[in-house]
């Protein structure tokens, strides 16, 4: 068995990670590290998240700082203030017992000021979100020439979120460092492209397949009609009274209208999503951080960089248009070791792309029942009856009131009393589900062929599908930072539109072309052109009138 001072790691760093419960390596650690305390040569690691990638470039950082020299000499990039301030606390309890080390984050939506006056204060290692970071070196308030050591965190989602202009800005300003260190849960071109410009000879390691599924992780989807989404979404959380997990959804819209939805009915669950403030999002975090939420829908820009533990289940409301980005919501759950259950709820329309995705994470996904009225009733009383069985009565005096109860109790029967007790913890749900219709969809092999058909139909065809569709222009492309999910979840989000709207979406480097239904047509004009984004005006109009095709 491996062990971490087989690795190398110095004392006062192996005293810190044993107090942490750590007592043996990853795979990605195990790897990883040997490498990278060299300090010299590039690396590429490739691992899904909650690997344990932190600790796997985070001690070898911590180990290589020259504790003297109160200037930064390593620099962490990362995507989101979530993640930024995870992996400070990360490495802050790596460090505890070597508080010679300083960490400082960076990120948006605080005070630039009080980031300025902790960095002058002195740091070794600084954690930053591009965006943050590019203006604190404007500024000329970060002097990164002594940096020797940079870190890519999460690279793969940096480039989806649009950061790839930023990061090689990043790269340019630290002409000094000895070596670069990427991780990443996949390996798309663009990666590929920033590795050969800025990295030399970097020593790659995989960790399972890239793109590969949790073997912790039990891939489920329960097939249904698109009307009967949501009840089957109720129904599954129903089902599962223990769970603590995030919904994920394609835009803010949805995941605001259900949000509302579910807490009109009793469920404790906030919505993340891009029109909150930044202590608003905090507030939210820290509820379901601190389990005072059971659920948390979000969508995938809003979730971006969330880590928190315990996460039994991940749902997706809607499958996502990427299948790359079902292997980050699912990364979610299953964590640490510990199993995790991904869920899926499916239209005969998304087989096709479920199968997709089944091909891409090299995982099957089971197709479950959608639990009836009575399975769902059940499974509560069951759940409550453990709960209750299981109650820790030690810390109150109920045994004051043991003789009022007993007489209360003296002349009706153990069964009548079990009885009254359910009927008041479960009349809403028996209620409820007295006459719950199923809902079900039977899936034949039809279905799945018949989305093949589809699928070789639509393929090649023009944009005008039956005359259904108006084709629209705007003036944004992948050279944006932009991919087709990312794209279409920035337009309704922009346009507070549905997805069933929307048609076919082609993008080019410069451009793209929007198809959608004519009614619709005007409202996505009127809320999207003319606006900014990254300094630049959008221009979005009528294909066959305004934009032309490259």
């Amino acid at each position: 068995m491996i062990t971490f001072e087989a690795l190398g790691i110095e004392d006062g760093l192996l005293e810190s990670i044993k107090a942490l419960g750590f007592s043996q390596p990853t795979p990605i650690q195990e790897k990883a590290i040997p490498v990278l305390l060299s300090g010299t040569k590039d690396f590429i690691g490739l691992a899904q998240t909650g690997t344990g990638k932190t600790a796997a470039f985070g001690l070898p950082l911590l180990q290589l700082i020259q504790k003297a020299n109160r200037f930064p000499q390593a620099l962490i990039i990362c995507p989101t203030r979530e993640l930024c301030l995870q992996i400070t606390n990360d490495l802050n309890s790596f460090r505890k017992k070597s508080d010679l080390i300083s960490v400082t984050a960076v990120y948006g939506g605080t005070s630039i000021g009080l980031q300025i006056r902790d960095l002058k204060k002195g740091t070794h290692i600084v954690v930053a979100t591009p965006g943050r970071l590019i203006d604190l070196i404007e500024r000329k308030a970060i002097n990164l020439e002594k940096i020797h050591y940079v870190v890519l965190d999460e690279a793969d989602e940096m480039l989806n979120m649009g950061f790839k202009d930023d990061i090689e800005f990043i790269l340019k300003n630290t002409p000094n460092r000895q070596s670069t260190w990427l991780f990443s849960a996949t390996m798309p071109p663009e990666i590929r492209q920033v590795s050969k410009r800025y990295m030399k000879s970097p020593f790659e390691i995989t960790i399972g397949k890239v793109n590969a599924a949790n073997a912790n992780i039990d891939h489920q989807y329960y097939l249904t009609s698109h009307v009967n989404r949501y009840e089957t979404l109720k129904r599954i959380i129903d089902f599962n009274p223990g769970l603590y997990g995030i919904i994920f959804t394609r835009t803010k819209a949805d995941a605001q209208e259900i949000t509302e939805s579910l807490i009109r009915e009793g469920y404790d669950i906030e919505a993340l999503h891009g029109d909150l403030t930044q202590q608003q999002r905090d507030k939210v975090m820290s509820r379901f951080r601190e389990k005072n939420l059971q659920l948390l829908i979000a969508t995938d820009v809003a979730a971006r960089g969330i880590d928190v533990q315990g996460i039994t289940h991940v749902i997706n409301y809607e499958l996502p248009d990427d299948t790359e980005v079902y292997t980050h919501r699912s990364g979610r759950t299953g964590r640490a070791g510990k199993s995790g259950i991904s869920i899926s709820i499916v239209t005969p329309k998304e087989v096709y792309r479920l199968r997709q995705i089944e091909k891409l994470v090299n995982t099957r996904i089971h197709k479950m029942d959608i639990p009836s009225g009575k399975d769902v009733c059940r499974r509560q009383f069951f759940y409550f009856i453990d709960k209750m069985l299981s109650a820790d009565t030690s810390h109150g005096e109920y045994e004051t009131y043991l003789p009022v109860l007993k007489e209360k109790f003296a002349h009706i029967e153990k069964e009548e009393i079990l009885q009254k007790v359910a009927a008041l913890e479960f009349d809403r749900f028996l209620k409820y589900y007295e006459n719950a219709a199923d809902l079900n969809l039977r899936e034949d092999r039809r279905t799945t062929s018949d989305q093949r058909s589809v699928h070789r139909e639509t393929k090649g065809r023009n944009f005008e599908r039956n005359g259904k569709y108006q084709r629209l222009f705007v003036n944004l492309g992948t050279k944006d930072g932009f991919y087709k999910a990312s794209f279409l979840q920035f337009i309704l989000d922009m346009s507070d539109l549905r997805k069933e709207v929307l048609g076919r979406i082609d993008m080019k480097e410069m451009n793209s072309w929007v198809e959608i239904e004519p009614g619709a047509a005007k409202k996505m004009i009127k809320a999207i052109d003319g606006k900014n984004f990254k300094g630049r005006k959008i221009r979005m109009n009528d294909a066959e009138t305004g934009g032309r095709r490259k």
